[in-house]
């Protein structure tokens, strides 16, 4: 199997390190290898390159290789055929070497033979074990014939220089490939054989690697779409959970919708009614240095399995209180005092003040998206809406993630053909978004996200993991 070199997963990260004095070691992500010796260079290379072979086979995928050796430096693609592609390659700056002064008694020297041309480089070549050859700037190699080697004289070489102990260090940065828990690669290891990850589990721990991340300063995040039913409080609820359970950063859920929004009938309730109004009405209190962070908990409703906080919007039938920008602009620097994730919930309209205020607090767009044409249509308006406003808007439109949700109508009629039909029309959506944004997921068909609170743990497995994975496409954008 032969992929594209853009197509090939960076991960398992993979080093080759070849060494003058005869060691080499292959590093797979992070576990070390040692390579069998041998009487030549060229030998200690091809032995190492035959481990980062066995590893693509393993995979049944190609892999990156970052290259080191005395001659020079770069990336390779192994296949698990034997194949390798080079993506770069830097040679090291050769020695001089210092010519003897001509002896006069000597002969004159015999014209010089013409110089052997360089074989075209070949990019798609088996890895062999040939003696004698040195890797070209394409990382492939040369053979070298006797008369292109020679041996400086003893007195013209140069001589050795002591390494500085600031260049060395005993420690090992990189991190322990840990063996396989999930599929048969996990049971083998239960059993006492101990059996690396397959591609679908790196893939899944480099998702968990990136959502439980911390980074500097709080961050918003926004959940938009002009059209009710796009599934924009699922896709809060979700987020929140997974960020908040994976990087243990205080998260809040806001629901910033005009009206009367849904977030707080979806979530579990604390010992209170209170909401966004109240916590404005006491913001001075809670800016004040010296209020301690517990009383934050005093207007937000926390999510004892999910690890989350929601802020819910007022829910009072007969009032008549919309949001204002100014007073989104208090709610916010309440909560990123007391919070290092904000997930806002919206509402419908694009135009309304409260709205407008939370795309200009935004640091990562989020779209959803049911596979229905009609909420298809009405994300591609938000994001149309906010491209033509320019600057911040339109920046946050070009990296937003879209989550295409399958419909739940063809899940329910039970029938084959109209499965096929709502996997196909999700697709379509998919790909019709793919070009305009920084990354679109596609999440499966789940009745635990239907009615009902929503909890994580509900999840079906594959729903999960399709969370998890938007989860880390949004953690990405901060």
């Amino acid at each position: 199997m032969v992929l594209n070199q853009t197509d090939v997963p960076a991960f398992p990260k993979i080093n080759a390190i070849v060494r003058a004095n005869g060691t080499a070691e292959v590093v797979v992500a992070g576990n070390s290898r040692n390579v069998k010796a041998a009487e030549s260079l060229q030998q200690l290379r091809d032995n190492a390159l035959s481990l980062v072979v066995r590893e693509a086979k393993t995979l049944n995928r190609p892999v990156r290789v970052q290259v080191n050796d005395p001659e020079g430096q770069g990336e390779l693609i192994v296949n698990p055929d034997g194949t390798k592609e080079s993506v770069s390659y830097v040679a090291k700056a050769s020695r001089r070497r210092v010519a003897e002064a001509p002896d006069p008694a000597a002969a004159p020297p015999a014209p010089a033979a013409a110089e052997t041309p360089i074989p075209a480089p070949i990019n798609d070549e088996p890895i062999s074990d040939v003696p004698g050859t040195v890797p070209l700037a394409t990382g492939t190699f040369m053979t070298l014939t006797p008369a292109t080697t020679s041996t400086p004289a003893p007195e013209a070489q140069e001589a050795p220089t002591r390494r500085s102990l600031k260049e060395t260090s005993f420690l090992v940065s990189a991190p322990v490939l840990e063996p396989a828990t999930k599929g048969w690669r996990g049971a083998l290891t239960r059993l006492g054989f101990r059996m690396d990850p397959s591609a679908e589990e790196l893939s899944e721990r480099e998702d968990i690697r990136t959502v439980s991340q911390h980074w500097p300063g709080p961050r918003t995040i926004a959940v938009v779409n002009r059209k009710g039913g796009a599934n924009k409080t699922p896709t809060v609820v979700m987020l929140s959970a997974i960020l908040a359970r994976y990087s243990g950063a205080a998260t809040v859920a806001w629901d910033n919708n005009e009206s009367q929004g849904t977030l707080g009938w979806r979530t579990e309730k604390g010992g209170h009614d209170r909401s966004v109004l109240d916590l404005i009405d006491s913001s001075t209190e809670l800016l004040s240095p010296s209020t301690n962070a517990a009383e934050i908990a005093k207007f937000v409703h926390h999510q004892t399995a999910d690890k989350f906080d929601v802020l819910r919007s007022d829910e009072n039938e007969e009032g008549d209180h919309e949001v204002t920008a100014e007073e989104v602009d208090i709610a916010h620097q309440v909560l990123t005092r007391y919070y290092r994730l904000v997930v806002m919930d919206s509402g419908n309209t694009a135009r309304a003040a409260n709205w407008r205020r939370m795309i200009h607090h935004t640091n990562q767009l989020v779209v959803p998206v049911t596979a229905i044409e009609d909420r298809a249509e009405a994300a591609r308006l938000t994001l149309q809406t906010l491209e033509s406003r320019g600057g911040h808007d339109a920046e946050l439109a070009r990296n937003a993630v879209v989550i295409v949700s399958e419909s739940t109508d063809a899940k329910r009629a039970m029938s084959g053909d109209a499965l096929k039909r709502a996997k196909d029309e999700a697709q379509r959506i998919a790909d019709g978004f793919e070009p305009f944004v920084r990354a679109v997921v596609r999440i499966p068909y789940d009745p635990a996200l239907v009615n009902g609170p929503i909890r994580y743990e509900a999840l079906q497995p594959a729903t999960q993991r399709a969370w998890l994975a938007a989860a880390a496409a949004v953690a990405k954008g901060f």
